[in-house]
């Protein structure tokens, strides 16, 4: 089988990826290890920026987006026992976020990809990527205990950082720039009302806290945890204390969370990761196989959205003119939105979360810089900027 893009991958990325191409005329394969029922209930992010909303709604993904997705006007940070809301639309010209499980972003792809796109491949594991600095490089996968080739002009890898596609660019020539930190995120979902129509991200000399939401009744909550704790060591009860701990206002004593039944309960570690180039040969990465981002700033999802966008708009342009100027600055233009999106989340982790062996004075510093965010509106219109996602083609 031979295809314009062979697409490794049938997250989000892969198949936004897939369902913009296809409307651009551009043929492609998606091959996706899990089956489809693990696909379509694997918990990731939830927050979209304008941009991966545009993106989704161009694709003809939006429908249960508009109906059910819940539009978000600003975030609340809560330190030294006081609240300050960052307003979105005023500090960023209008601009805004939405609240939609990628869980659900996932399915609405698959569907679509179903009912009128090229082939999806469950359950196809891919081995290897032969060729990647020839005109032809080959996909080498199983698929219903068969082992096949899937000839392509173009590889695109948004098989995650374990993936197969990165091996793909050579140990000489790749290079990974990596931070791990020493905390994790103990995270659950509970069939709870929201206590706040917004996120609330919480500093604490406790650790820090996050209030989330995926629909009016459910809530998805996270506390910092020490690296290697086991979920288990957690009772429902201890974490819905140390969330009201954590998220406690000086001016509001009884405020509490609106608690009811634990559905799942996880450990994420944290780390920031990227790979350059983000291109070899007729190979590229998007997504989590090219970088990782800590959640705190809400942007791995968006930053994977944006890779395709950018590479699915050089692939047609290619395809319309033969002209190749843009693939050849794939790789360039994505990283400098990733930097400033690491640069950002970074920035968001350090500032929320208490290290370790972190001093009285290093704490002090995170409290002025919280103020500074509070009082200055330049401050704000920067976190607010960088939250709901700088435009394509500015970063």
């Amino acid at each position: 089988m031979h295809t314009t893009v062979g697409i490794i991958g049938g997250g989000p990325s892969g198949l936004l990826l897939a369902r913009l191409l296809h409307n651009a005329g551009v043929d492609s394969v998606v091959l996706e290890s899990r089956d489809r029922a693990y696909v379509e209930r694997r918990q990731r992010a939830g927050i979209l920026e304008q941009a991966t909303v545009d993106a989704l709604r161009a694709v003809g993904a939006g429908a249960r987006l508009d109906a059910e997705g819940l539009v978000h006007d600003g975030v609340e940070l809560r330190f030294d026992g006081r609240a300050h809301r960052v307003d979105f639309p005023s500090l960023t010209g209008g601009r805004r976020v939405w609240v939609y499980a990628q869980t659900e972003v996932v399915k609405d792809l698959v569907a679509l990809q179903v009912a009128d796109g090229g082939p999806l491949l469950f359950g196809a594991e891919v081995s290897a990527v032969e060729g990647a600095d020839t005109d032809r490089p080959v996909i080498r996968y199983t698929h219903e205990g068969r082992e096949q080739t899937l000839t392509c002009d173009y590889v695109v890898g948004c098989d995650g950082f374990h993936g197969v596609t990165r091996a793909a660019v050579p140990e000489g020539v790749r290079r990974t720039y990596e931070r791990t930190y020493p905390y994790s995120w103990l995270g659950i979902l509970a069939e709870a009302p929201p206590a706040y129509d917004e996120l609330i991200y919480a500093h604490s000399e406790r650790g820090f806290a996050l209030a989330s939401m995926r629909s009016p009744s459910v809530s998805r909550l996270y506390l910092q945890v020490p690296n290697g704790t086991d979920p288990a060591d957690w009772s429902d009860e201890r974490i819905w204390d140390e969330l009201d701990a954590r998220l406690a206002l000086a001016s509001d004593p009884q405020w509490r969370l609106k608690r009811g039944p634990v559905t799942q309960k996880s450990v994420l570690p944290m780390r920031s990761s990227v790979t350059e180039p983000m291109r070899w040969g007729r190979v590229f990465l998007a997504g989590d196989a090219a970088h990782i981002v800590p959640p705190t700033g809400a942007k791995g999802l968006n930053l994977a959205a944006a890779d395709v966008i950018v590479l699915a708009r050089a692939l047609a342009h290619r395809s319309s003119t033969g002209s190749a100027e843009l693939l050849d600055a794939y790789s360039d233009t994505c990283l400098r939105r990733v930097w400033r999106a690491e640069h950002f989340s970074y920035f968001m982790t350090t500032t929320l979360h208490t290290d370790p062996g972190q001093s009285a004075f290093d704490t002090r510093l995170q409290l002025s810089q919280l103020e500074r965010i509070a009082s200055s509106p330049h401050a704000s219109a920067e976190l607010a900027e960088n939250y709901v996602g700088l435009p394509l083609g500015r970063h």
